[in-house]
């Protein structure tokens, strides 16, 4: 199957940076959310990275103006029978993506495929609740999704070879270098780096150095470009516990425990870059 029309799933952060990814390459989007100020908002996001890229020189006004050409914005899940791809880009909430995918799973031709940028939940779980679970994987995109190489593609246990295929020759076309993931919490990346992270906050807790040389530390000694503990901040330490409490709750081992410090700092709203402070004070 060849995709030329991928249909996009929210507007936000995610959502709108893989529709840039898309119409620069181009593709062609349809970019659906729940209200025109959302979508709109989504679209004056991508226009504002694409000038971004003018200024440094990598494309030039015609080629902005082609690739927002290419992405209609939209409040109706009908629009979304144009696609070859319907990816989901809501926000990580199982029975929100589950009442989504069953609508699209309703509306758009048997024959096309549905992703889910899921960082978190079970494809399979997700597959099942469609009427073509081996027309359904999973598309992990990384922020800032035009910026990021990686795409993790992960097949559920019903996931087809050609389905796997055609998604993995998209993500190429997009210029991202994707690899083949299992079905599992956390799938591969966030497997390893979100208990890296929560190890960070427990060498922070026992008072074994700053976080400034903690980061330090492991910037300079594994060439990370972000320390463990300012990462998390950006990401949000919400979210990093969220993570470790999943992996707990799935895997039953408890070396997934997260550090009481981290659940202290969530307690406290102390998230990090969303709320201006967390481990460092924005």
């Amino acid at each position: 199957m060849t995709i030329q029309t991928v249909g996009i799933i929210g507007a936000g952060t995610m959502g709108n940076g893989i529709a840039q990814a898309c119409a620069v390459s181009g593709i062609n989007v349809v970019m659906v959310d729940i209200s025109d100020a959302a979508v709109q908002k989504g679209l004056a996001t991508v226009a504002g990275s694409l000038d971004r890229l003018i200024k440094k020189e990598k494309i030039s006004e015609a080629d902005k103006a082609a690739a927002l050409a290419r992405i209609k914005t939209s409040t109706s899940y009908d629009d979304l029978k144009a696609a070859q791809l319907v990816i989901e880009a809501a926000t990580e909430n199982y029975e929100l993506k589950l009442k989504i995918l069953k609508q699209v799973d309703a509306i758009v031709a048997p024959e096309v495929i549905i992703a889910s940028n899921t960082s978190s939940i079970s494809i399979t779980k997700l597959a099942a609740a469609t009427s073509r679970a081996d027309r359904f994987i999973g598309m992990h995109f990384f922020n800032p999704v035009p910026m990021m190489a990686l795409v993790e593609i992960i097949r559920g246990l019903q996931t087809s070879d050609a389905t796997h295929d055609a998604v993995k020759a998209l993500a190429e076309a997009l210029g991202k270098s994707p690899i083949t993931v299992k079905n599992a919490p956390g799938f591969v990346v966030n497997r390893i780096l979100v208990p890296m992270i929560n190890e960070a906050f427990f060498v922070l807790a026992e008072g074994l150095a700053t976080p400034e040389d903690i980061d330090a530390g492991m910037k300079l000694g594994c060439n990370q470009p972000i320390g463990p503990l300012a990462l998390a901040d950006m990401i949000g330490l919400d979210v990093c516990l969220a993570v470790m409490d999943v992996y707990l709750t799935e895997f039953g081992d408890s070396k997934y425990r997260p550090c009481p410090l981290l659940k202290e700092m969530v307690a406290a709203g102390r998230l990090g870059r969303k709320t201006g402070q967390g481990v460092y004070t924005y």
